[in-house]
């Protein structure tokens, strides 16, 4: 039996350290809220709670881009570039879980060695697992709790692998995408979607003999560009070249985030703006809980393997398949 007394004791310790700044406290903190286990879910929804009157004085960065567009490489030249102005960030990095082993990669921290030994950075990488646009479906609740430990900017790294990018677009102020020039068919190869929720695209890597190249490339998004629907807010996107390595053109795309935030709070839609994040939160969170519950369900436990062989083998259909196991939630016992 579980002591009332010690969990309160522990999601204290969890909240003084957390807004204390305290690092280590911090990363067991979003272990907490990452973690399956119902005691570890119940505590970290309290903490959340307890911490939320102190989050939102963030800038929330959403990033993605195609794979080897160098998003590692861009988020340190960056950081580096945003802490030599005075402020403090968190990465929230997505690393891809493997289809086949369900392992992860967790490897930003070697991709980032000059940022992640700086003071004022802090790197946490997650697995994705089976979220879609490589997001966890925890990846809300770390981010508040990073602006909880006092950071002025938190990034989210995407893995960027094509898949739905809807859920770090829901969650941050600005959503930046990253293309590579010369890759071949970079506006065929973009999903439309994506395209339309950027705020602002960077081509990277325009240095050396790809300068030229990259150059076309903005003029050719900047083009596809206009013919995106317009946004509510009326902003209007751009597309930049830089180059992380040479340090070229970093600077400008803070300016264009910062000019972003600016046309929102002139025309007094940011705070409107916050508040559909945690609708969305909201909406969110309800599809995360109703799976989960359904999917630790006993009897849906005890029979979803047995029902998933007869969809695979063809003798059961599977929308008669998901009505039995949804017969099963509401009927027998959890």
């Amino acid at each position: 039996m579980s002591n009332p007394s010690k969990k309160v004791i522990e999601i204290d310790h969890y909240e003084k350290g957390v807004l204390s700044g305290d690092r280590i406290i911090l990363s067991q903190a979003i272990t907490l809220v990452e973690s399956n286990r119902v005691k570890d879910q119940e505590m970290a929804e309290v903490l959340i709670d307890r911490i939320l009157a102190k989050t939102g004085n963030s800038v929330r960065i959403g990033i993605t881009g195609v794979p080897g567009v160098g998003k590692s490489t861009f988020i340190e030249s960056f950081g580096l570039n945003l802490i030599e102005e005075g402020k403090s960030l968190a990465v929230l990095t997505i690393d891809p879980t493997s289809q086949i082993s369900r392992g992860s990669i967790l490897g930003d921290k070697t991709r980032m060695e000059k940022l992640s030994v700086n003071p004022n950075a802090y790197i946490r990488p997650s697995a994705s697992g089976e979220a879609l646009g490589g997001v966890t479906s925890r990846s809300r609740e770390a981010m508040l709790l990073c602006e909880a430990a006092g950071f002025d900017i938190v990034i989210i790294e995407t893995v960027g692998v094509g898949q739905s990018e809807t859920t770090v677009f829901g969650m941050v102020d600005f959503f930046l995408l990253l293309m590579l020039a010369g890759a071949g068919d970079e506006l065929q190869g973009m999903k439309r979607g994506i395209m339309e929720m950027a705020d602002g695209i960077a081509i990277t890597k325009a240095d050396g003999d790809n300068i030229d190249k990259s150059e076309l490339a903005r003029a050719e998004f900047q083009s596809a560009l206009h013919l995106m629907p317009p946004k509510p807010s009326g902003w209007t996107p751009s597309v930049t070249t830089c180059s992380a390595i040479e340090n070229h053109g970093i600077s400008k795309i803070w300016g264009l985030i910062n000019e972003h935030r600016n046309n929102l709070e002139s025309k007094g839609l940011f705070t409107d703006f916050r508040k559909e994040q945690n609708l969305t939160w909201f909406r969110d969170m309800i599809q995360w809980q109703l799976n989960h519950s359904f999917m630790q369900h006993a009897a849906v436990r005890d029979s979803i393997h047995t029902i998933e062989r007869q969809v695979r083998s063809g003798s059961l259909a599977a929308n008669a398949a998901a009505k039995a196991l949804i017969q099963m939630y509401h009927s027998g016992p959890s």
